[in-house]
């Protein structure tokens, strides 16, 4: 009487060699990135907090966010690996949007990352789309203007106006004034590190007194992203 294979245990077979080889040839490890934002060395305080700078002038914030996108790992100055669908919008007053988990080749080796700092010419007219990039984040002007790349709002009593208030938001898409901006960060091969924004740094350069208000894109608008993109640091 001659031995068969009865089909389910077949399949199961199937199935068993097909995980094997996913667990062997397939598997992703999570690089874990989290972006902070200092002032003065310290965490960023949003809302209640009043800090001293420029021979003691006040500031306070109110609303710091901004968009990385692109996100690339680098290995000797060549891409090792590109995250698809890659927006995502930091904002400090949401905590869990500064902690990023990107699913990456198991023993990928990189020696730097690279991302923008905004979002890119291709994307803005695509249209408003949905998850990070949803028009109801805040962070969308109108088809013209497209994604607001970086905002930054709070008072300052250097700020000329009657509710010493100032206004940053940051974007554009088409020339003269495009806007986003490319970082590179050398950063040892690990699976873990931050990125700071060091906020201290961006106000310093800063004329309160006289320019406290971007709401559109402009010559100024360019001008203060690249000075953003200066204070990123690997920590």
């Amino acid at each position: 009487m001659k031995n068969t294979l009865k089909l389910p245990f077949i399949l199961s077979l199937i199935v068993f060699l097909f995980n094997g080889f996913n667990n062997i040839y397939g598997q992703s490890d999570c690089l874990n990135i989290q972006i902070n934002a200092s002032f003065k060395d310290k965490p960023l305080m949003l809302n209640d907090t009043v800090y001293a700078f420029k021979n003691n002038h006040k500031i306070r914030f109110e609303t710091l966010k901004f968009y990385l996108s692109s996100v690339t790992l680098i290995e000797r100055a060549l891409p090792v690996w590109k995250e698809e669908e890659s927006f995502h919008l930091i904002d400090f007053e949401e905590r869990d949007s500064n902690a990023l988990c990107l699913e990456i080749p198991d023993g990928l080796t990189f020696d730097a990352i690279q991302f923008n700092l905004g979002i890119d010419s291709l994307t803005n007219v695509s249209g408003a789309l949905g998850g990070d990039l949803d028009p109801t984040k805040g962070m969308y002007w109108t088809w013209q203007n497209g994604y607001i790349n970086f905002k930054l709002e709070g008072t300052s009593n250097l700020c000329n106006n009657p509710k010493n208030e100032f206004q940053f938001h940051l974007g554009g898409y088409t020339a003269p004034w495009s806007n986003v901006q490319q970082i590179k960060l050398n950063v040892a091969n690990t699976s873990a590190f931050n990125i700071s924004f060091n906020l201290l740094q961006f106000v310093n350069e800063l004329d309160l007194e006289n320019l406290n208000h971007i709401m559109s894109p402009s010559d100024s608008a360019v001008d203060y992203a690249k000075l953003a993109a200066k204070c990123f640091s690997i920590k």
